[in-house]
């Protein structure tokens, strides 16, 4: 077998050199063909292969040509869409709406290769070209969009995603039990209209039959018009994403309705080990070799998964609505075999860069309640501190990485994924701490406290600046006593849902008691899907149905991000503007309190004052954001 040969037909002359005359599903994909378990495409794909399914991949077709939908043919049971690994509209923008200028998913970082709202445009193109054949779409866009949601570039609400796209069937969550299901049932001879049954998925419908155990949620109608009804349907929404104790959610648009079916049975440790054990080149497809590959592969490549889900509970994140709360593990067993796969690579260095997940420190289920009868429904097992029953145990964790940096041709285990400093700091075995500090950093730690007000925090879902005390302290104090010079660098959260210019100013003073600036700073993103988002547009924290304080206006959200980086000479004339507003002149001054100097001239008439530079600079931080 050739090279090529190796991986899905991508052609029609891939086809018939496998004899292959049609292909049961054709998966669309937003993204560059990798065939690594850390691209979606490659795990559906490889799972349907995998239960004897014929499939082919058309990445990043043409939109603009519709023969570009057509090269592999027409499938025999279904085409799969996906925008790829990222929202294309975040793909495209930042937080300030700005045009990005790679694309890391595309060959050699090239932007341009996915149109904008891909799942939409990419269906609409499929349904030109073959109306009769099933479309079924899933990834974090479609995922992240299937009720009625804000949708922040358009500055509206948006109906959901199955009917925009005109799709026949919507995947939620990350789809592996779904897709087979879905398939056997085609294959079956089953209309799609007819797979309404199937958790994890929505459809929509003109007729409710009797659907048990079911919530009927505000319209579309109602939650584009009032924010309040908006507030109260997102919230049900988030509460009934359990697959334990989740019910079907209903959602009126016009004369139709928006179906969930309850979110799919999580995977089994044994399920999971199967996923990732699947025959994946761990590579980019050959095509891209000249065009300098694919960059997204670069940050994952010698990178072990070691679990998905978190518990954790940050407002402003989807894990929650796309992933759920409960924790699924991969064995041990499973990750040393594909740590031994790495080691086989001729590019490998003998540093593993990452063992981990959304939260690299779960390992476990946050106690025994969840695995009986589910999470709890009003309840965060970190916030607004550890639970009672929470389980708080490294133990696992521990002994994986030990293993790892144990096995030969292995220099180093990294771990970069984020870890959970409050549920370090609540447990009362400090072993886990000094051996991450002896042996899985180099130099300095990524945390995320996000902010230091209080009042922000507790929006935010995070632990208050107490606990983020506490942790730099015992942290210092650790490797002290290893005898080793290591630093912190702490990714920090601008214009969130509750932070006003008093609060952005709070954390502009811990910045300056620090000593040095940061050099990237996150501007809050409201995407689909998020506590934070909702927040965000309707005003309202749905937990609570009360005000909450929103800086909307792009001037507003530049000053709170100019006063992270006060440091910063171009931010002078915003940090001026934000302190006089605030009522803060007392920081404009001499005093080592002071965040810059006067200005012999008025801020916007030409000032060349600079503000004050002293501390250290901050280390480089990487392009992700752990939490």
């Amino acid at each position: 077998m050739n090279t090529r040969e190796k991986y899905l037909p991508i052609s029609k002359e891939d086809m018939r050199k496998r004899g292959i005359e049609q292909l049961d599903f054709i998966y669309i994909s937003g993204d560059a063909y990798v065939d690594h378990p850390s691209f979606g495409h490659a795990i559906i794909t490889r799972i349907l292969e995998s239960r004897g399914y014929k499939v082919g991949i058309i990445p990043q077709p043409d939109w603009k040509n519709l023969d570009s939908f057509k090269i592999l043919g027409k499938p025999r049971l279904g085409f799969l869409v996906s925008s790829g690994n990222i929202d294309s509209m975040v793909n495209h923008y930042t937080a300030s709406k700005k045009r990005r200028r790679e694309d890391l998913y595309s060959p050699g970082g090239q932007k341009g290769k996915r149109p904008d709202r891909a799942v939409m445009v990419y269906c609409n193109r499929l349904k030109e070209a073959y109306k009769d054949v099933p479309v079924i779409i899933g990834g974090i866009e479609a995922s992240l969009r299937r009720f009625a949601h804000y949708d922040y570039w358009d500055n509206r609400v948006r109906r959901s995603i199955i009917l925009d796209s005109k799709a026949d069937l919507l995947i939620y969550g990350m789809g592996e039990k779904p897709i087979i299901q879905i398939a056997e049932a085609l294959d079956s001879g089953m209309e799609i209209k007819y797979i309404t049954y199937i958790n994890g998925t929505v459809y929509a419908t003109s007729e409710l039959d009797n659907i048990p155990e079911s919530i009927v949620v505000p319209g579309y109608e109602e939650v584009s018009s009032s924010k309040r009804k908006y507030a109260q349907a997102f919230m049900v929404q988030h509460e009934e994403q359990d697959f334990q104790t989740g019910k079907t959610i209903i959602q009126p648009h016009g004369d139709r309705f928006v179906v969930q079916n309850p979110p799919a049975k999580a995977l089994t440790q044994i399920e999971l080990d199967d996923v990732y054990n699947l025959h994946y080149t761990r590579q980019y497809h050959p095509i891209y070799e000249k065009q300098g590959g694919i960059p997204a592969l670069t940050e994952v490549k010698f990178s072990l998964v070691s679990q998905r889900g978190c518990f954790g509970g940050c407002s402003f994140c989807a894990l929650h609505f796309h992933q759920g709360r409960i924790i699924q593990s991969r064995s041990h067993e499973s990750i040393i075999d594909e740590a031994k796969q790495l080691i086989e690579d001729p590019e490998f260095k003998g540093y593993i860069h990452d063992v981990g997940g959304p939260t690299a420190n779960f390992r476990n289920a946050a106690c025994e309640k969840q695995l009986r009868e589910g999470v709890c429904k009003k309840k965060q097992c970190l916030h607004p501190s550890p639970c009672k029953k929470l389980n708080v145990d490294h133990k696992d964790y521990l002994e994986l990485l030990r293993k790892l940096r144990n096995m030969p041709k292995i220099k180093k285990v990294f771990v970069r994924s984020g870890l959970r400093y409050d549920y370090i700091m609540a447990d009362r075995n400090d072993e886990f701490l000094k051996e991450l500090c002896e042996h899985h950093i180099s130099g300095q730690l990524k945390v995320a406290p996000e902010h230091v007000s209080d009042r922000v925090l507790r929006y935010m879902g995070k632990p208050g600046r107490e606990v983020y005390d506490r942790f730099v302290g015992k942290y210092f104090r650790t490797n002290k006593k290893l005898g080793k010079e290591q630093y912190l660098v702490p990714y920090l959260m601008s214009g969130h849902p509750g932070s006003d210019l008093s609060a952005a100013i709070e954390l502009a003073e811990y910045v300056r008691d620090m000593g040095y600036n940061p050099e990237q700073i996150q501007e809050f993103y409201p995407t689909p899907g998020t506590l934070s988002t909702c927040m965000y547009y309707t005003e309202l924290d749905p937990r609570t149905m009360k005000h909450v304080y929103v800086p909307k206006s792009d001037e507003e959200k530049a000053m709170q991000r100019a006063l992270i980086q006060y440091r910063d000479p171009k931010n002078y004339e915003l940090v001026y503007k934000a302190l006089t507003m605030a009522g803060r002149k007392d920081l404009i001054g001499y005093d080592d309190k002071c965040l810059i100097k006067p200005s012999s001239r008025q801020p916007g008439k030409g000032t060349n004052a600079k503000p004050v530079t002293t501390g250290k600079n901050n280390k480089p931080r990487d392009s992700r954001r752990h939490r």
